[in-house]
């Protein structure tokens, strides 16, 4: 019934990456986009990406730009994953209120440590 209240939002975004290479094991650089379409589906179809990153680049949620709150705040996250499940865990916190498939019409569970993100789907935890 009551609505849910919060301080923050943080945003987690993971992504896969298929990245060509060349025989010698560096990168594959192409002069437009038609030249990388071939390279980049053969990679693709291995199905093992050559990255995986979360908000779009390595370091992306640390150093000077790490998420923070303060003890006693709450915090909307809501945490997306484009092909792989994923399984979050809270150091130093709980989820009050989590909602695996990113529904909010859903019944949420409660008091949750780790939970996951299906494959290709969302989470929302607060």
């Amino acid at each position: 019934g009551d609505p849910l209240s919060y301080d923050k939002a943080f945003y987690f975004g993971e992504q896969d990456y298929y990245v060509p290479q060349n025989a010698d094991g560096s990168w594959r650089r192409s002069t437009n986009f038609v030249d990388q379409m071939g390279p980049m589906l053969q990679t693709m179809r291995g199905l093992t990406p050559t990255h995986i990153a979360f908000d779009g680049k390595y370091g992306a949620l640390t150093a000077d730009i790490r998420l923070e709150a303060e003890v006693g705040e709450t915090v909307l996250m809501l945490h997306s994953q484009a092909n792989n499940p994923s399984f979050p865990h809270l150091i130093g916190g709980h989820g009050d209120w989590v909602y695996p498939y990113g529904k909010f019409g859903n019944q949420p569970d409660a008091g949750l440590e780790s939970w996951d993100v299906v494959a290709g789907g969302t989470a929302a935890a607060l």
